[in-house]
C-alpha cells in the first residue's frame, strides 16, 4: 500500500557507531517530526478506519470466488452495515458525522480487498445519502432509519442513451394521482437486484428532478450484466413499468454545494484497485527467480525502475484525491473540480499499474488462477464510469484553458 503523509517517517542520518558524544543527535537534537497532514483523517476518527482493516481480510478472501461467480457480495455489505459504516456516513442529526477524509480511507481498504464490494458500498451510500440530504425532514428521518435497518440503496439514474450524462435525465414522467408516472429503463444499476429503495432522476416539467422510490411489482431487472471486470456489482438495467414517482418523496433541488460520496470516492477506488495490483506485482517479482541469473526478478533493472515510476504515480494519485476530500470537508466550492482532477488521474493509473503487473507477472500473471488478471480486469472499469477519463479530461481542459 502507498503511505499517506502521515505514514511516512522522517528518516534522520545517524553517525556510526564509535563517533564522538558530541555527534550523536539526542532525542532533544532531532528535528521535530512533521504535523499531521490536513489530508489526514481526524484522530477520533481512525477507529473507523482500523475496523475497515479489521474486515478487509475476509473480503480479500472472497473476492476471488465473486469475480468467478459474479454474485453480489451480500455478506460483506451485511459486515460493513453491521459495523455501524453505513450510518456512520449521515450528517450528525442521523447518527453518523464522518468525515469525508475518513471515509476515503474506508473506500479505499474495502476496495484493495475487494473492488466489487468497494464499488457496490460506494453506489449504496451516495444513494442513502443524496436522499437523506436532498430530502424534507420527515422522509430523510425515513431513509436514515432504513438505513440503519440494513435496507438497500441504488442509484437508478443512467439511461441508455444519455451516456456519461446521469445527472441530466431524459426520460419524462407525467403527473398522476399522488405524483408521476415513470415509464422507462436505467442501467448499470449496481446492486439493484438487493436493493430496497432507489433514487431516481426524471423529467418533470423538462425539469430534472430526483425522487426516492420504493421497489414494487412495477420494477424490474433485465439481466445485461456479463462483464469483464467488477463482476460482483451485478449492476442490472432496471426497467420501470408505470411506477410512480410520489410527490412527498421528491427531493429538493440540489443547491451544487452538497458533495455527495460518490463524487469524491470514485478515486478512491481506482486507487485501492492499483494498490491491490501493485502488491501483487511486488509479491510476484520478489517470489520470481529466473534461472540464468538465480535472483528474484524483483532484482532487474527495468522493474525496478518502473516499479519506482508507478510508486510515485500512485502516490501523486492519492494525494490529489485526499485534497479533494480535504476540500469536501471544507464545503469549499472547488471540491467538485478536485475530485474530477483527482478521478481522472486515479483512474489512468490504476490501469498503468494493472498493466505494469501484467509485464511484470508474464504467462504467469495471464493465467485466470492469478490474482493479477483479475486486478488488471477490475482497473478498467473506473475509467468507464461516469464521469469518464474523456469527459473529466474535456471538464479540466475546458478549466484550465478558460472555455465557457
Amino acid at each position: 500500500m502507498a503511505p499517506s503523509n502521515s505514514e511516512s517517517a522522517s528518516i534522520i542520518p545517524q553517525p556510526p557507531d564509535g563517533g564522538p558524544p558530541a555527534a550523536r543527535a539526542s532525542a532533544s537534537d532531532a528535528p521535530p517530526l512533521p504535523a499531521p497532514s490536513p489530508f489526514d483523517p481526524p484522530e477520533h476518527e481512525r477507529e473507523w478506519i482500523t475496523v475497515a482493516m479489521e474486515l478487509a481480510p475476509a473480503f480479500a478472501a472472497r473476492a476471488a470466488e465473486l469475480d468467478e461467480t459474479a454474485e453480489l457480495p451480500i455478506e460483506n455489505l451485511r459486515a460493513l452495515n453491521e459495523a455501524g459504516l453505513d450510518v456512520a456516513l449521515l450528517p450528525v442529526v442521523h447518527g453518523g458525522g464522518i468525515s469525508f477524509r475518513a471515509f476515503g480511507q474506508v473506500l479505499r481498504i474495502i476496495s484493495r480487498a475487494c473492488p466489487s464490494t468497494g464499488c457496490l458500498w460506494l453506489m449504496h451510500m451516495g444513494a442513502a445519502y443524496g436522499l437523506v440530504t436532498m430530502s424534507d425532514e420527515e422522509s430523510a428521518r425515513y431513509y436514515a432509519a432504513e438505513l440503519t435497518a440494513g435496507k438497500r440503496f441504488a442509484n437508478a439514474l443512467s439511461e441508455p442513451t444519455s451516456g456519461n450524462m446521469f445527472l441530466v435525465p431524459l426520460q419524462s414522467s407525467v403527473p398522476v394521482d399522488g405524483g408521476f408516472r415513470l415509464d422507462g429503463a436505467k442501467r448499470f444499476v449496481s446492486g439493484c437486484e438487493i436493493a430496497d429503495h432507489f433514487l431516481v432522476n426524471t423529467l418533470v416539467d423538462g425539469i430534472p428532478n430526483f425522487f426516492g422510490v420504493e421497489r414494487d411489482e412495477t420494477i424490474s431487472f433485465v439481466p445485461i450484466w456479463d462483464t469483464v471486470g467488477m463482476r460482483a456489482t451485478r449492476s442490472q438495467l432496471v426497467s420501470f413499468e408505470g411506477t410512480v414517482l410520489r410527490e412527498e418523496r421528491r427531493c429538493r433541488p440540489s443547491s451544487g454545494e452538497q458533495t455527495n460520496p460518490i463524487e469524491v470516492g470514485l478515486a478512491f477506488l481506482s486507487i485501492g484497485v492499483a494498490e491491490a495490483a501493485f502488491e501483487a506485482l511486488a509479491a510476484h517479482a520478489s517470489a520470481r527467480v529466473i534461472p540464468a541469473t538465480d535472483a528474484p526478478l524483483s532484482h532487474m533493472q527495468w522493474v525496478q525502475f518502473a516499479a519506482a515510476d508507478m510508486h510515485v504515480r500512485l502516490q501523486a494519485a492519492t494525494l490529489l484525491a485526499e485534497r479533494s476530500l480535504w476540500l469536501a470537508d471544507l464545503r469549499s466550492p472547488t471540491a467538485h473540480t478536485a475530485a474530477v482532477e483527482a478521478k481522472l488521474y486515479a483512474n489512468q493509473v490504476a490501469k498503468e499499474v494493472a498493466d505494469l503487473a501484467v509485464r511484470v507477472g508474464g504467462g504467469s500473471g495471464y493465467l485466470r488462477t492469478s490474482p493479477i488478471q483479475r486486478h488488471f480486469r477490475d482497473a478498467q472499469a473506473g475509467a468507464l464510469m461516469a464521469y469518464s477519463v474523456e469527459v473529466c479530461q474535456d471538464i479540466v481542459g475546458r478549466a484550465v484553458l478558460g472555455v465557457s
